[in-house]
């Protein structure tokens, strides 16, 4: 007897020889038996809207009260515990123990033995907990995710029916309503839709130069295209050079396409960084966005970097000695500023896209006469939201049917990405894809730090080997007649306080940018064996190009080491 998803709410229990018929049955009687038999009516997948993800069983919830009563509920997948799970079980199974009535006796001293009659009951806490605890189920259909728009399976079809979709273990629940997309897009919907994309939707930015919008383009495909592709998208980076640009505007527009979630951004405390991505991940917001950063904020960290790599994100949760969390990492991450800078490993994991209205007062512009008169209130109707996907939904088929050509863009991990989606603009002649990275290596604080210190030591002590306290005592400031003369013209490395680190705290920096190249120069280390000290120096890249890029082990050391 299969479970159904709904049926009249169950009475008191009471003994009866019957078992309803709407119900499954589950015959639960003492602990043991209790656990084995609700074990087995789980992995057989009996209970509706119950999946596993990761090991852990999840069942998926509607949540109603939402702002639209027109939309569809929110649909989000929440890790089965004990209480979910028992009431699972009283709407959509009965479970049972058999009860013993007393045994009767006639007025001649028969005795007739009492009847086993059938009591409704709930699974003990303990019991529930028990089956919750196992991490196997075979049988139970595997959830990759949620989405709430189409999105483009690995076989390169359009996953666009609601409900689960076995191919890719993905849970469509629409957050508006989509009418059929054609699978093969008729050329006068692929110029329709290339249309509305460049001379209505994005006319009126005031991007720098072509390859803002088509960056901007590529983000707002990636949800997209991201089950198919099955790959890593870098860190989006919309950064003004004002206020008033429309930068919070640029970034809605994915956002309110696919939903999303806005986090803090709290400068220099990794540590809270992390709380909050793990905070986010339990979101099933497919966006998530930090937005209006201080103006001139360097966006760099080891954590965010780390997430942007990495395929899952693990944490360790909070007041706990060992359980830790572990999500897949299937976002994209954007944030938006005004005359954001980067730092770290940040440059080459991001995305640049930025705007310049030239114009003291952006805010003043008339936006009755832009492609969409108050895009901002626009957005907020579905309706005007299914149009925007339909496009972009034309575009990407259309480029399906063509072959699903690729560019020869590479990035990182994010080369995958970015050849499909270079590709895909290219076949639609929207030029300028990733054509602004020199304008991104410009918005790195730390190469550009790097790159005037290696110059600077270059420049003064070619590529002669020192120890870390002999480089530091050249960051001492000179006296030339009563007048202060800073060799390195301002150009030596500083710490956070803008302080010159102590020659123990340099090693260390120098050691994390051994083999590094910044500009046209690298630093190279060894140890010299006669000071029994790692010594540095850098050297200059050939005349022709950056130089080989070697590790530390490769990199041949002055003589006198030796």
């Amino acid at each position: 007897m299969t479970a159904t998803h709904d049926g009249p709410a169950p009475s008191a229990a009471k003994p009866t020889d019957e078992l309803p018929a709407d119900r499954l049955a589950i015959r639960i009687g003492g602990e043991a038996e209790a656990i084995r038999a609700l074990t087995s009516t789980l992995a057989e997948g009996s209970l509706p809207d119950v999946f596993v993800a990761g090991g852990q069983l999840v069942h998926l919830s509607r949540v109603s009260g939402q702002a639209d009563p027109s939309a569809p509920p929110t649909v989000t997948a929440e890790p089965l515990t004990a209480p979910a799970l028992a009431f699972l079980l009283a709407h959509h199974t009965y479970c049972y123990r058999l009860k013993k009535e007393p045994d009767t006796t006639d007025n001649a001293g028969n005795t007739t033995p009492g009847k086993l009659t059938k009591v409704e009951a709930s699974p003990t806490k303990s019991a529930l907990a028990a089956v919750l605890s196992q991490r196997y189920w075979p049988g139970v259909r595997p959830l990759t995710g949620i989405v709430g728009s189409p999105v483009l399976r690995p076989d390169g079809t359009l996953l666009h029916i609601e409900g689960y979709d076995p191919p890719t273990g993905l849970y469509y629940a629409p957050t508006v309503r989509m009418p059929p997309i054609p699978t093969t897009p008729t050329a006068e919907e692929v110029t329709g839709a290339r249309q509305f994309l460049l001379g209505q939707l994005l006319r009126d930015f005031p991007f720098v130069a072509e390859a803002d919008r088509a960056n901007h383009i590529g983000l707002l495909l990636a949800p997209i295209l991201r089950p198919y592709l099955r790959c890593l998208i870098p860190f989006g980076l919309i950064s003004a050079t004002t206020q008033s640009s429309g930068k919070t505007l640029l970034a809605e527009v994915i956002g309110y396409l696919y939903g999303h979630k806005t986090l803090v951004w709290r400068k220099g405390d990794d540590a809270e960084l992390e709380k909050a991505i793990t905070s986010a991940l339990h979101s099933s917001a497919p966006i998530m966005l930090w937005d209006n950063i201080k103006e001139g904020t360097e966006v760099a960290s080891p954590v965010l970097a780390q997430l942007l790599t990495g395929p899952e994100w693990s944490a360790r949760m909070l007041g706990s000695s060992g359980a830790g969390f572990t999500a897949t990492n299937d976002r994209a991450w954007l944030a938006t500023g005004n005359n954001l800078r980067l730092g770290g490993d940040m440059a080459t994991r991001t995305v640049l896209i930025r705007l310049d209205p030239n114009d003291p007062h952006p805010d003043q512009r008339d936006q009755s006469a832009f492609g969409i008169p108050h895009l901002d209130t626009w957005l907020k109707d579905p309706a005007n939201r299914v149009e925007v996907l339909r496009h972009l939904l034309i575009l990407v088929l259309d480029w399906i049917a063509a072959g699903a050509p690729r560019s020869g863009h590479t990035m990182r991990q994010f080369s995958g990405w970015a050849q499909a989606t270079g590709g895909l603009l290219a076949h639609h002649g929207i030029d300028g894809f990733l054509d602004n990275l020199a304008d991104l290596r410009e918005a790195d604080d730390e190469d550009a730090e790097w790159g005037a210190f290696l110059t600077r030591w270059w420049e003064l002590n070619n590529d002669n080997p020192m120890s870390a306290t002999r480089l530091r005592q050249q960051a001492e400031i000179d006296n030339d007649n009563g007048r202060p003369v800073d060799r390195w013209n301002g150009a030596f490395l500083t710490d956070d306080s803008g302080r010159v680190p102590s020659a123990k705290s340099l090693g260390r920096v120098l050691t994390g940018h051994i083999g590094r190249w910044h500009g046209g120069y690298v630093l190279r280390s060894a140890h010299d064996r006669h000071a029994n000290a790692r010594v540095f120096w850098v050297e200059q890249a050939e005349a022709e190009g950056t130089g080989p890029q070697q590790d530390e082990a490769a990199a041949p050391a002055p003589a006198e080491l030796w």
